[in-house]
């Protein structure tokens, strides 16, 4: 089992930067992917960004290329979401996921963090 928990969500304004970190228990961290997903209300889940066990590579969706950042502690069994350039329709409930590195899915999710970006 691996328990997620996130923290760093909050009420900003458009235009404003927020860092969202998750921090890990359980399992050998180094040994999953780690995941950041969203949801917005009325909406389904979407994926935001992904980094590999060993943040040897990243990969984020189309909507927040350039603006948001993920990273990963293995040391603190951290990992990190910094966004930038906030838009109101970032406004959702952030969870952080992880899924064994040989693995397609994401089997272990976080409670969630609220972010809500007003214009």
């Amino acid at each position: 089992q691996v328990q997620l928990v996130e923290s760093g969500g909050g009420l900003v304004q458009a235009g404003d930067s927020l860092s969202l970190s998750c921090t890990a228990s359980g399992r050998t961290f180094r040994n999953y992917v780690m995941g950041w997903f969203r949801q917005a209300p009325r909406k389904e889940r979407e994926f935001v960004a992904a980094i590999w066990w060993n943040g040897g590579s990243t990969y984020g969706a189309d909507s927040v290329k350039g603006r948001f950042t993920i990273s990963r502690d293995n040391a603190k069994n951290k990992v990190y979401l910094q966004m930038n350039s906030l838009k109101p329709e970032d406004t959702a409930v952030y969870y952080c996921a992880a899924r064994y590195y040989s693995s397609v899915e994401y089997n272990y999710w976080g409670q969630g963090t609220q972010v809500t970006v007003s214009s």
